[in-house]
């Protein structure tokens, strides 16, 4: 576990949490006692400029890269006005560095095993096993890595990814992207 991770399971101690929160400030990091983190966060390059909004769940084995903010897209209304009610962040998600996740409204959810892609723009929900990417983020192929609730029983990852056009010479593993 490294330093950023442990100060984030720490921040919300009794006594320590404030001086646990300016050490994370230190570290470019916002993440307020009420946000909920699951076992297993991986917080990559320090987590330079993470900013976390307090209704933030992230679950477990999530991994967050440096720059990452997930928040409220309507951050000049009053929270109490506001529309957003929280941003869920599901078990085994990436958010790679720069991904903005804003929620409108009600409750956006990042599904289990979502790669959102570097500087990726996210403002609806995704499925599980999912990547997105661009600016307004757009579903651009399924993780062939992670267990696909829509896959025929069966399937093998090698012919998923030759189906997809990613069978030449490509891991299995890659990702399949859908054009």
């Amino acid at each position: 576990m490294s330093l950023v991770t442990a100060l984030i399971y720490r921040r919300r101690h009794r006594l320590l949490g404030r001086l646990v929160q300016e050490a994370l400030a230190v570290y470019g990091m916002e993440v307020p006692a009420a946000a909920e983190i699951g076992p297993g966060l991986v917080v990559f390059h320090r987590g330079f400029g993470t900013v976390l909004h307090p209704y933030t769940t992230l679950g477990a084995g999530v991994t967050l890269y440096n720059g990452v903010t997930v928040g409220r897209a309507d951050p000049w209304v009053p929270q109490e006005a506001s529309a957003m009610r929280r941003v869920v962040v599901e078990d085994g998600a990436v958010l790679c560095a720069g991904a903005k996740v804003v929620c409108k409204a009600g409750v956006l959810t990042v599904g289990a095993g979502t790669v959102v892609g570097a500087n990726a723009v996210l403002t609806r929900s995704t499925g599980p096993g999912e990547i997105w990417a661009g600016a307004p983020a757009r579903k651009v192929g399924t993780r062939a890595d992670w267990p696909d609730a829509t896959a025929p029983a069966g399937a093998s990852a090698d012919a998923d990814a030759d189906a997809a056009g990613a069978g030449s010479g490509v891991a299995a593993a890659e990702v399949r992207v859908r054009v």
